[in-house]
């Protein structure tokens, strides 16, 4: 094989896939069937009408991923059996509240992983070109680009966790002060929570709003605010819930309650200020000893130099 055809082959499956998706894209001409229309509305009760439902279109996307799917679902077996903690994967996701699945998450790990196979397959090829590495090297570099991609998208879900915790914890003594309020003016604290999932923007309205959605499908407000502190996985909210739930049990005025655990995530916050500043201040010392001392030295020792210079 020539290297001309060797070349023009993938350009032109390329090409291919590109005028397939093009094509795809133009909108046919004439009304669906009635069958058609109606398959989404009986696919519970018939299995032609599921069959219909569930045909995708003549797409490349679409025809790649049916042929794909056996391969990437054994490959995500693969590395679920390597790499394992589907568990903690799963509680990171609803941390983060992302709406992807495990499986979705572990074939966005393979596609980084692929990308960094491809990413370091081009660095070792440059490799090759300037320099004499060998074989090994330049293995190992594509190895290691793979591996990078393999894990990263692990570091960034851990990353948004830990973000969208701190928000969570910062949001928390706002909210309770708008249910203290609530509660002050003689509503339940079901209703104190229908008011702040529905007044509030922030992410822990949203993880009330998931629990009034919860308790209106059927579950107690016990439960699902044991299931909420328990897969957001934050203290404070947790020690606020298990304060809340036994001052339900106890019949204990929530209004004081919920004002204390207020309080004492305010002082929570306001310690961990002083605690970050506290660790800052070291890291504070690197640019002060090392950039601005030599710096302001130099400018004031420049001038008595020069002058010393030009009187000689």
């Amino acid at each position: 094989m020539s290297p001309v055809l060797a070349v023009s082959i993938p350009f032109g499956v390329v090409l291919g896939l590109g005028l397939w998706s093009l094509v795809a894209l133009v909108p046919r001409v004439g009304a669906p069937r009635l069958s058609t229309r109606i398959a989404p509305y009986l696919s519970d009760v018939s299995p032609t009408a599921r069959e219909l439902a569930g045909r995708r279109p003549a797409e490349p996307a679409s025809l790649l991923s049916a042929l794909l799917e056996p391969f990437v679902a054994r490959l995500r077996r693969l590395l679920t059996a390597v790499l394992g903690g589907d568990e903690a994967v799963a509680a990171r996701l609803r941390r983060a509240g992302s709406s992807l699945s495990v499986e979705r998450f572990r074939s966005r790990q393979l596609l980084w992983a692929a990308g960094g196979a491809v990413l370091g397959v081009l660095l070792a090829a440059v490799l090759a070109r300037v320099s004499v590495a060998g074989a090994p090297v330049l293995i190992a570099t594509a190895l290691v680009a793979a591996a990078l991609g393999l894990l990263a998208p692990e570091q960034l879900l851990a990353r948004a966790a830990r973000s969208r915790l701190r928000r969570l914890a910062a949001e928390l003594p706002t909210v309770l002060e708008f249910m203290t309020l609530a509660l002050s003016a003689g509503e339940g604290i079901l209703d104190a929570l229908k008011r702040v999932a529905r007044t509030g923007n922030g992410e822990l309205a949203r993880e009330f709003g998931r629990v009034v959605a919860e308790v209106n499908s059927g579950l107690s407000l016990a439960e699902a605010l044991q299931r909420c502190a328990s897969t957001i996985g934050l203290p404070a909210l947790s020690r606020t819930i298990d304060q809340l739930l036994g001052a339900l049990e106890r019949g204990t005025p929530l209004v004081g309650v919920l004002r204390a655990q207020a309080q004492d995530s305010r002082d929570e916050s306001k310690r961990q200020l002083l605690e970050a500043a506290g660790r800052k201040e070291v890291a504070m010392l690197f640019p002060l000893v090392f950039l601005i001392l030599p710096v302001t030295i130099v400018f004031a020792i420049f001038p008595g130099i020069l002058v010393l210079q030009l009187g000689f």
